[in-house]
């Protein structure tokens, strides 16, 4: 028999709508002959019934509490120095987010791939760095919008959308495939091989 999963009042996200909805209302699905109900569905305010299936509980965030304080910090070039690589921004070195208290771990590049391009690197540390900070403010649009969905502008519904799928596809995992097969060569035959 059906068991009810989330309760009045309960803040639930439904994933078709992608939008914070509250449970206005538990409405069992009786049978006759049965002492409990056979099915429940649940009314959100948003125009119809959804089943258990397409709601979620908000999940504590497991993230790194560190997450907003990852750092670019300037590591020195060992094997160029300041006179080699003048067109650098900041000669002699090159740029190293830390996402770690201890100054170590997170993100660096190779020497090679930063003097081919160094601005083009410089750019992606402060974007690294700032993508925490990016990350709560698109959750606070996606919380300021489901808070109240009907006073928000068609355009900060759309915005809030975006901010949910970019998000997801950060936070979610997805587990590794298994039924994939291994990739196979064609075998090389006669004249061919040669």
């Amino acid at each position: 028999m059906a068991r009810a999963q989330f309760q009045k009042g309960q803040k639930v996200w439904v994933e078709c709508v992608g939008a914070w909805a509250q449970i206005e209302k538990v409405q069992p699905i009786w049978a006759k002959g049965f002492e409990e109900p056979v099915r429940l569905t649940y009314d959100v305010g948003l125009g119809r019934e959804f089943q258990a299936c397409e709601l979620t509980l908000p999940v504590e965030d497991e993230a790194d509490p560190e997450l907003g304080k990852w750092r670019l910090l300037r590591a020195r070039n060992k094997w160029q120095t300041s006179d080699d690589v003048a067109h650098h921004p900041y000669p002699g070195t090159y740029p190293v987010v830390v996402t770690d208290a201890a100054d170590w771990g997170g993100w660096r590049v190779p020497g090679a791939e930063y003097d081919r391009d160094p601005q083009k690197i410089e750019y992606q540390g402060r974007l690294i760095v700032a993508a925490p900070r990016l990350m709560q403010l698109a959750q606070r649009l996606i919380d300021a919008v489901s808070e109240s969905p009907d006073d928000a502008t068609a355009e900060g519904l759309a915005l809030a959308r975006e901010a949910h799928d970019i998000l997801k596809g950060v936070t979610q995992l997805t587990p590794a495939p298994t039924d994939v097969q291994p990739r196979v060569e064609p075998q090389m035959t006669g004249q061919a091989a040669a």
